[in-house]
């Protein structure tokens, strides 16, 4: 049956149609009202002379449609298909970052954390929150005042010392038996519980009652700490009732186009302040028409929100509006609002945005070098760090089946490499194939000595591989007692980031992410500076091992020719006359007898590795 027989059969009633190609992989999802009208225009002639409504009519060769009870389940049911198959010619909202939540877990001794993910796990999440690092200070304002932390350290199991979170007032302790109570283990989660909701005024009074049986018992230490955070939680509340006066939550888009290239900026404002701006790109919007284009970026982006404010503003008004706001303010429970503003101050913060976006497009698409505060915010939002990262250690693992294995760390500071920083290390305790033994061994090295030293640790320590080596990494900074260090990863074949303590929600960022890049690059030198000295270090202990086999050539001799040549083809290579100048005239007839008979060469070798001595020397500058 032809497509247009097919689509004369199609039902009248409302329901998402599903464009095919030739093996059933899916071109394009959308929904109408009236099914068989909707799919019919795409066969009109002005239609078709549309170049991206004639690429897929001329790319589609079936057509699948679910009938639906009406337009509002079509709506939902578009957007859910459309983020389950990703068809290439909807618009797909690109490098999507999720709002931060904080997590209360659901465990015997609850902890919080910040995530990105809300999961049916039946931990508690309590947000969104903006701007991003906004999550993070309340999280440190719970683990200050509240101890109840945020470690992955296991409960369940016996230890005999808490870490440092507890000896400086971090963590209540409840890994280590006698720390603490049960009891007073849940009283701090109800606190935290009271101050995630808001209800500030009632974890005031809660405080205030334990404050004077404190007192009454003589426990003044502690009854002076509860009159502080008394006065903390009172002084919070009364600026969350001025925030509440100053006006409604609202999202602003704004955009920049040259199709196939869009940028688009959207803001968020929070009781009246602009709190966060969020970036996205596209690159291949041909046909780009701002109505079409912003109907469908707001159902994929509010459509599965857990938050939705009761405005947005949208530079150009769309077909759908009506219909979508009635179905946003049935999900929020009060009224949502969408409008395109045309005069007065509203306008003037929709052209703020637009400019934005077009500054946003620029740094894009035409490579302008964006500054290192800029880069350090971004790897922030994007890897969900409580800090911007000033600096980035890397390591990676190279050996050939167990055998010469080394290490490498190399360093990103301010925004580019520092090569002055850089480190090799010599696996010395791990017996054959073991990457996580070898990456636990470096990562103690590293971060024991910085610890003996008292030098700060980095931004975020990054490691090359999977979940695997992340853990390996993770263990030992907690065997050194570190709990609060950024650590992250990046896998080679999917190119997801997982960091530690969200790793059940890898970070996915667009192949197009400058982000995303960024990390690769610095992974990348890791890996090619760790190949690098395990290459020159086998290359040397061949051609030593090689060179001490000739009768009459001793070590000081073979250092000479490696200090001077670099590799056994270049003394191949070498005339008499300079090889004599090096080792002598009765060595070079040695040499000449023996490669003669062997015939032997050997890859070049690094000329400054090739000393066994002095790689030992570089691999212990770090231990």
């Amino acid at each position: 049956m032809e497509l247009r027989e097919k689509v004369a059969q199609l039902p009248t009633q409302p329901g998402v149609y599903l464009y095919k190609d030739g093996q059933g992989k899916i071109l394009y999802v959308g929904k109408a009202k009236n099914l068989r009208s909707r799919v019919r225009s795409y066969f009109n002639e002005d239609r078709l002379a549309e170049a991206k409504t004639g690429s897929l009519i001329g790319e589609a060769r079936d057509i699948d449609f679910i009938e639906v009870d009406n337009n509002k389940e079509a709506l939902a049911l578009e957007n859910n298909l459309i983020k389950q198959y990703k068809p290439r010619f909807n618009i797909l909202l690109r490098d999507d970052k999720t709002f931060p939540y904080v997590k209360l877990t659901n465990e015997h001794y609850p902890r919080v954390y910040v995530t990105r993910r809300i999961l049916k796990d039946g931990g508690t999440y309590y947000g969104p929150f903006f701007p991003g690092n906004l999550a993070h200070r309340l999280v440190h304002f719970i683990h200050r005042h509240f101890k109840v932390p945020s470690c992955k350290i296991d409960f369940t199991r016996h230890h005999t010392h808490p870490c440092l979170q507890f000896h400086i007032h971090r963590c209540l302790g409840p890994c280590v038996t006698g720390l603490t109570s049960e009891e007073a283990y849940a009283a701090a989660v109800r606190d935290v519980k009271l101050f995630l909701e808001g209800r500030h005024r009632d974890l005031a009074n809660e405080l205030e009652r334990r404050m004077r049986a404190a007192s009454e018992e003589m426990r003044f230490e502690e009854a002076a700490s509860l009159r502080n955070l008394i006065a903390t939680v009172r002084e919070m509340e009364q600026k969350q009732k001025m925030d509440a006066a100053e006006g409604d939550d609202l999202d602003i888009f704004g955009y920049h186009a040259e199709p196939p290239l869009v940028a688009v900026n959207l803001f968020h404002l929070r009781n009246g302040k602009i709190v966060d701006r969020r970036e996205f790109f596209w690159e291949d919007q041909d046909d780009f028409e701002a109505p079409v284009f912003f109907e469908a970026l707001l159902k994929q982006f509010y459509l599965n929100s857990v938050y939705i404010p009761g405005m947005i503003h949208v530079p150009a008004d769309f077909e759908g509006r009506a219909e979508l706001e009635e179905f946003l303010s049935e999900s929020k429970g009060r009224k949502v609002e969408i409008h395109t503003p045309q005069r007065g101050s509203k306008k003037a913060l929709l052209g703020l945005v637009e400019t934005n976006a077009k500054h946003s497009f620029d740094q894009r698409f035409r490579v302008l070098k964006p500054s290192s505060k800029a880069i350090q915010e971004a790897l922030q939002d994007a890897l969900n760090l409580p800090e911007p990262p000033r600096r980035i250690e890397c390591f990676d693992i190279s050996h050939i089946q167990g055998t010469d294995k080394v290490a490498s760390m190399v360093v990103w500071e301010d925004g580019k490499m520092k090569k002055s920083d850089y480190r090799k290390f010599i696996i010395r305790t791990v017996d054959g194939n073991d990457d996580f033994a070898s990456m636990r061994e470096v990562i103690t090295r590293r971060y024991g000595r910085l610890q003996e030293e008292k030098q700060p640790f980095p931004g975020l320590v990054l490691v090359d591989g999977g979940l695997g080596q992340l853990h390996a990494a993770a263990d030992a900074l907690v065997e050194i007692g570190v709990t609060d260090q950024p650590l992250a990863s990046i896998a080679k074949r999917e190119e997801w980031i997982y960091v530690y303590g969200q790793e059940d929600e890898p970070i996915v960022l667009d192949k197009f992410s400058p982000i995303l890049h960024l990390v690769q690059t610095i992974r990348d030198e890791a890996h090619r500076f760790a190949v690098t000295f395990h290459r020159t270090r086998r290359n040397a202990q061949r051609l030593t091992s090689e060179l001490h086999d000739i009768p009459g050539i001793g070590p000081k001799t073979v250092e000479k020719l490696l200090r001077t040549l670099g590799s056994l083809e270049r003394v191949r290579q070498a005339s008499d006359a300079e090889l004599a100048g090096v080792v002598g005239s009765a060595a070079t007839g040695r040499l000449r007898k023996h490669l003669s008979a062997t015939g032997a060469t050997t890859p070049l070798v690094n000329i400054a590795s090739a000393s066994e001595p002095m790689e030992e020397t570089n691999a212990e500058r770090l231990r």
